[in-house]
């Protein structure tokens, strides 16, 4: 793959969206004054602003009609610190998705909600619900720190769980945007009831460091043009990773002492998944291993992070303005020392970790204080009523019953804690009664380690499908895997309907990513706890080849695989070659592909050779590609 970096920065213009930010008085023109007009849409340049409220506008492309006016409506994303959603903001936004939007929440692969199908008309009284609920959007979208992520898992009995939330809520605080326009324009003014801000934290914002602050602005930290691009952040302890860890542009582990203290943090950078189709230069990366600082100096380290993308991210080509370009460009000793000025120090040697492993925590826990927590599956985060179906009920009545906090996952599941445990059963009935499973045991496990984004109707990126897509090529992997012997099997899947990669599927043993209508590229490789990227398999697999496709590939691995060895390890460790090689040479009509009574025709070196890179290009197995050849030549002789 070509990794090559654009024109040097210096010779080339700022981009549009620069322009919007610097004219925009701190994100406020003209977002406030065409909330105001009677109109269903705003401007593309107010459209770029709102994503800094929290919005996206978009329209429901299943009711686009020739000539006639999108039907435009707007996706709201909140802004929850480690998935933090206290029961009051719960309430509010299931109300919200009743009276605004259409009818559902969906829970974000960055632990906060989204609220689809909201009018122009209501956006405003939805926000501003939103705030006096305890909840934000700011932030949740726009080129500034994103969501920060942690561990959801509520364990007291494990302090570093603990710090990791602390930390992911004051780190949330540091970097959230200073500008007053967020209150002005959905609140009149009227500044939220908050917590008492940390007053490190508040200390950390204005100390200068080495040009970390900009004076004399209403944002110190982002300045005028805040980020080149967004940047996502996530704390963690060792050995978890149930929050993608290596796909962040700042991850920060928490290390602790032998008595658990808190003691600092292992940094790592540069992690960041989106990409674009047919252009080399954009592609997944994952995060690298930067140093260990003590807790004192965090928010220090934090922002010199910060402070070296705002100043050398590239600001002129959107597709290559995220941090992990800077980092492939640069190289890691130059990027560290320019951290280490901001900073003012040398951050020290990287702390040794152990192997991280995804969880998902889902079921009923202890969770160390005699106390309980219950992780909920949520099928692509919809939470909705359908039929018997009644997820949206269910989890109202809970919360209205118990005051329940909740923490959402990474993997757009749900958990309720600090649950007595006389509470239980009580909760297990109401779950029951609406047809709701709390025993992850008797979920489908390619259901339930998958995950697909929203895409179509409402994502204006979408490519094809994906979260309505997704359950029936579940089912048909399932078959497939019955079919070949492979009862037992599962393993992680994931699916975007546009290469942005918001379900994550460059991190998948098994990724779909939308690249025509109805059409796929093909990942295979990834590790099951999500800290290897997968690679493109094939560029381009309509979803009604999906079984004609996977077929060798299952039965490869089913007869070439090592004890235990799980899907993405093996497609890795015998690489791609090997598996082409051997699908190009399967018979489905012998027995699991076993080499019987063959038919064999020699063909000349540079025949084969064009053959095989035709083959691969296409996606199709080269003894597919021979026999609609001969085919088509047999019907044009008769």
């Amino acid at each position: 793959m070509v990794k090559s970096a654009p024109s040097p920065i210096a010779s080339r213009k700022p981009s549009k969206v620069e322009g919007i930010k610097e004219n925009s008085n701190f994100l406020r023109e003209p977002v406030a004054t065409e909330i105001l007009q009677d109109t269903t849409h705003f401007t593309e340049n107010a459209v770029q602003l709102l994503k800094f409220h929290g919005s996206y506008q978009q329209d429901n492309r299943d009711n686009r009609t020739k000539g006639q006016e999108k039907d435009y409506q707007f996706m709201l994303r909140t802004k929850n610190p480690g998935g933090l959603v206290p029961p009051q903001l719960y309430l509010a936004l299931d109300k919200i998705a009743d009276e605004y939007g259409n009818h559902t929440l969906r829970a974000t692969t960055r632990q906060g909600f989204q609220l689809h199908g909201i009018l122009k008309k209501n956006l405003k009284s939805a926000i501003a619900t939103i705030v006096k609920n305890l909840g934000s959007t700011l932030g949740a979208c726009g080129d500034i720190n994103r969501n920060v992520m942690a561990p959801p898992a509520p364990f007291k009995n494990r302090p570093e769980y603990q710090y990791a939330w602390e930390y992911a809520q004051n780190i949330a605080d540091l970097l959230t945007a200073q500008t007053g326009a967020y209150y002005e324009i959905w609140l009149d003014g009227e500044k939220a009831i908050s917590a008492e801000e940390n007053p490190e934290v508040k200390a950390a914002r204005q100390r200068n460091g080495n040009g970390t602050i900009i004076h004399d602005n209403e944002e110190p930290i982002y300045g005028t043009y805040y980020m080149p691009r967004k940047f996502k952040i996530c704390v963690t302890v060792p050995g978890d990773n149930s929050i993608d860890l290596y796909s962040q542009d700042l991850t920060l582990v928490v290390i602790t002492n032998k008595k658990k203290q808190l003691e600092g943090f292992n940094i790592f950078a540069g992690g960041g998944l989106g990409r674009t189709h047919g252009k080399e230069e954009t592609f997944a990366r994952l995060a690298d291993p930067i140093g260990y600082v003590a807790k004192d100096d965090v928010y220090d380290i934090v922002k010199a992070i910060v402070a070296t993308q705002r100043d050398y991210g590239d600001r002129t080509d959107r597709r290559h303005a995220r941090l992990k370009y800077l980092i492939n460009d640069w190289g890691l000793d130059k990027f560290r020392a320019q951290v280490e000025e901001y900073f003012g120090k040398s951050v020290e040697a990287f702390k040794p970790l152990p192997e991280f492993k995804y969880y998902d925590f889902l079921g009923w826990n202890e969770q160390g204080d005699g106390k309980l927590f219950l992780g909920i599956s949520i099928d692509n985060g919809r939470i909705k009523d359908e039929g018997s179906f009644q997820l949206k009920t269910a989890l109202r009545e809970i919360v209205e019953q118990f005051n329940l906090h909740i923490r959402l996952t990474a993997n757009h599941n749900l958990i309720f804690y600090d649950i007595e445990p006389d509470s239980k059963q009580a909760i297990q009935d109401i779950l029951s009664r609406h047809g709701i499973v709390d025993d992850p045991s008797k979920i489908e496990p390619l259901v339930r380690y998958a995950m697909a984004c929203p895409a179509l109707p409402t994502c204006g990126l979408a490519i094809t499908e994906s979260e309505r897509a997704i359950p029936g090529i579940l089912e048909r992997v399932r078959a497939l895997l019955d079919k070949v012997g492979l009862q037992n099997e599962h393993f992680v899947v994931r699916m975007t309907g546009c290469p942005n990669g918001c379900a994550r599927p460059y991190l998948a043993e098994l990724g779909f990513v939308g690249s025509a209508p109805e059409s796929y590229q093909l990942w295979l490789g990834g590790s099951p706890n999500q800290t290897r990227l997968a690679q493109p398999y094939t560029e381009k697999l309509h979803h009604n080849d999906l079984e004609i496709f996977l077929e060798p590939i299952f039965v490869y691995f089913k007869k070439s695989r090592k004890s235990k060895e799980k899907f993405g390890d093996f497609c890795d460790r015998v690489g791609f070659d090997a598996i082409r090689e051997f699908a190009a040479s399967y018979d489905p009509n012998t027995a699991n592909g076993a080499n019987k009574s063959r038919h064999r025709v020699n063909l000349k070196e540079e025949v084969y050779s064009k053959l095989k890179e035709v083959a691969e290009s296409q996606g199709k197995p080269m003894t597919q590609l021979v026999t609609e050849a001969l085919e088509a030549y047999f019907q044009n002789l008769s």
